[in-house]
């Protein structure tokens, strides 16, 4: 079979190199598949475009399909035993069918998964879309070559585009794990970023080496780039949906600096200093930081949460620009330039009027002696003949005229002479030590940033004194050694101020998600308003109990750093009721809620259904004192249960990882189950309640 160079020039099976343009040729099976080799009588090989640990990945074409390009990596893992063998190739089948499932127009399509026998070895396949273009790694190369990088304009717009697919892929339970610039394509077809490479494949590898190492299964999950890949990635292989978001961030950080993550990141505390390199608005740079913070609590929990600030962010940037010129083009020599249109707004200054006391003053300045030459006038009569009356209204006119005159300059004199003498007694009152000092000016990036902060801050309707009381909590939180002190602005004071706008900032994005209604209402609520809750719980038989679980599961999720706080006392608390408030709301609608009762003759109910991170819902059903009620839940280990007797006096479970409980009910009447999800994505559970007498 004759082997086909990447040009598609034709050689003969031994040949080393091209005889026509002398590229290095793919050459045995051994070593890898040659160019026009055909696989399953429809793969044709092309070129070879990977190798790695797991085998090989070949660029071929489809007979089946026209010829058309597509991916076909081969599963060869570096492994002897076949129970080794067996075994990866379980996981790379699995892997297989977590890539099927994804359809989405941002990764590169599934086609199949094959076998085939070479050379009577039998060689396994996964066959993807072909993606042209060109990766975000080729890309940053090619503008470093130039002494470039990419632009904050460029990094907001593949945010916005590269998000909603990860959000997508988190949705459906599945975590990249391996994002970098080489796995970002820019698709030459419509320059949408194409995410590609998943961690699945790289899995298997992974744990054939772990076995063969007799390591166990400890490192399976240790995959990612150091340096993109977050900590608790790899030092424990533990991988959450912001292990994504952190990866994404620091590729996003290396397209805009040039640097790899090593150069960027502090060793002793994995804390970023990048800011040194690039400067970016106050928003993409909070949003940043929190991505890349060391501990996964502190970063934000879904990319919906990040493409919402950021959308947010180019809708409030958008009112801020300028009105833009219009300015023509040239195009061909008989085109006429048109003169930009700038639309300035004037200014509107008011001055006060001056309050003049005429009897003060007059006796100060000269009455001036003005004499105006009598106007000489002849007409012939000959000429015009005037009737008296006419003659005598323009001897009027003649007259008032140097009257009026003499008024404006009088009047003239009057005013320049007060404002004359108030300067002069202002200067003789208030000698130069006792000038007031001019209020300190902040910068104009500093001033945008506050401006921001404020018109962001109406726009939510949130009370300013709420929000200024809130913020000061959380940054003394954050730094306690400023606590109680009073910012001025000074120079000297601008870093803490910035730090304080940054958290006002991120306060701002965690107060954005709560319903319009309830951000208004920041700050006013009371005790008053538990009781009135409690009146409508009643009503399904419910407790405030079952009610301050769900509160308390969203709001621990968004601020875990409150957990085991007394915040009940502190201005953050209004958002712990704003969140009880919009949880009493989906109880009411029968969304956080469900009533369990036991149809004639049947001892056994089950329900079920998926929590969101930091969801919840709420269950009653109306038992009997002594009855033996038996309870068995399936759910991840991250889902919570308590279950409270009708008086509450009793807990059967509280906040519990147990998954079963058995034994004679203390008390009759509606007892309350709660299942709340402290996941980090979406978790599936099944609660089953078997009663007997």
């Amino acid at each position: 079979m004759p082997v086909y160079c990447t040009q598609g020039h034709e050689n003969l099976p031994e040949s080393r190199f091209c005889m026509h343009c002398g590229e290095k040729l793919s050459l045995a099976s051994g070593n890898g598949l040659y160019s026009g080799q055909v696989l399953g009588d429809r793969y044709s090989i092309v070129r070879l475009l990977a190798q790695g640990g797991f085998g090989r990945t070949y660029l071929a074409e489809d007979s089946n399909r026209f010829r058309e390009l597509c991916v076909l990596k081969e599963f060869a893992p570096q492994a002897q035993s076949n129970t080794l063998l067996r075994k990866a190739a379980e996981l790379f089948e699995r892997e297989a069918g977590v890539l099927y499932k994804l359809q989405h127009p941002q990764i590169p399509r599934f086609r199949e998964l094959f076998r085939v026998k070479i050379d009577s070895k039998e060689h396994l396949f996964l066959v993807q879309d072909y993606v042209e273009g060109e990766t975000y790694r080729s890309l940053l190369d090619e503008r470093m070559q130039q002494g470039k990088f990419f632009s904050e304009t460029e990094i907001v717009h593949l945010l916005q585009q590269i998000l909603p697919v990860l959000d997508y892929i988190h949705s459906v339970g599945v975590i990249h794990r391996d994002i970098s610039p080489e796995n970002l394509i820019l698709r030459a077809s419509d320059r949408l970023p194409m995410l590609i490479d998943f961690g699945g494949v790289k899995q298997v590898v992974a744990t054939v080496s772990s076995a063969k190492s007799g390591r166990g299964t400890q490192t399976a999950t240790l995959l990612g780039k150091v340096g993109y890949a977050p900590p608790e990635q790899m030092q424990q292989g533990v991988v959450y949906p912001h292990s994504d978001l952190y990866a994404l961030a620091a590729t996003v950080l290396v397209l805009l600096t040039g640097k790899e993550p090593q150069e960027l990141i502090d060793d002793r505390d994995l804390t970023w200093h990048w800011r040194r390199e690039v400067n970016l608005t106050p928003m993409l740079g909070t949003m940043l930081d929190k991505m890349l913070s060391p501990r996964p609590s502190d970063r934000y929990h879904s990319a919906q949460h990040v493409l919402r600030l950021l959308q947010q962010h180019s809708k409030a940037a958008a009112t801020l620009v300028p009105t833009p010129m219009t300015v023509a083009v040239n195009k061909s020599p008989n085109a006429v330039a048109v003169k930009p249109v700038i639309n300035i707004p004037q200014p509107v200054i008011n001055i006060p009027q001056p309050v003049i006391n005429f009897s003060q003053l007059v006796h100060k300045f000269p009455k001036p002696v003005i004499n105006f030459p009598k106007p000489v006038i002849n007409i012939p009569k000959s000429i015009i003949k005037i009737p008296s009356v006419t003659f005598f209204k323009t001897k009027k006119l003649w007259f008032a005229l140097p009257i009026g005159i003499i008024s404006a300059y009088m009047g003239w004199l009057v005013v320049s002479g007060w404002l004359q003498f108030q300067s002069n007694l202002t200067e003789k009152k208030t000698p130069q030590t006792q000038k007031v000092a001019a209020k300190p000016q902040f910068s104009a990036a500093e001033q945008r940033r506050k401006n921001q902060l404020r018109d962001r801050r109406q726009r939510m309707g949130i009370n300013n004194r709420y929000y200024i009381a809130l913020v000061d909590q959380v940054f003394w939180e954050r730094y306690p050694q400023y606590k109680g002190r009073r910012l001025t602005a000074n120079p000297a004071d601008a870093k803490i101020r910035a730090d304080w706008d940054n958290l006002a900032a991120e306060c701002l994005d965690w107060l954005h998600f709560l319903p319009s209604e309830t951000r208004k209402r920041l700050g006013s609520y009371s005790q008053k308003d538990r009781s009135r809750w409690q009146q409508q719980l009643d009503r399904l038989n419910l407790s405030n109990r079952a009610l301050y679980d769900l509160a308390d599961a969203a709001f621990l999720q968004m601020f875990p750093q409150q957990r085991g706080q007394n915040f009940m006392n502190k201005p953050i608390n209004q958002v712990w009721y704003a969140i009880a408030e919009e949880k009493l709301q989906a109880i009411l609608k029968g969304n956080a809620y469900e009533k369990i009762e036991f149809d004639s003759g049947t001892s056994e109910r089950q329900v079920s259904g998926r929590l969101k991170s930091g969801e919840g819902k709420t269950f009653v059903a109306e038992l009997t004192e002594e009855q033996v009620m038996q309870l068995e839940l399936e759910a991840d280990p991250q889902v919570l249960i308590s279950v409270y007797s009708p008086t509450g006096k009793i807990k059967l479970m509280e906040d519990s990882r147990d998954r079963t409980w058995d034994g004679n009910l203390p008390e009759s009447g509606f007892y309350e189950f709660v299942v709340v999800s402290t996941a980090s994505g979406k978790s599936d559970y099944q609660l089953k309640l078997i009663i007997s007498e």
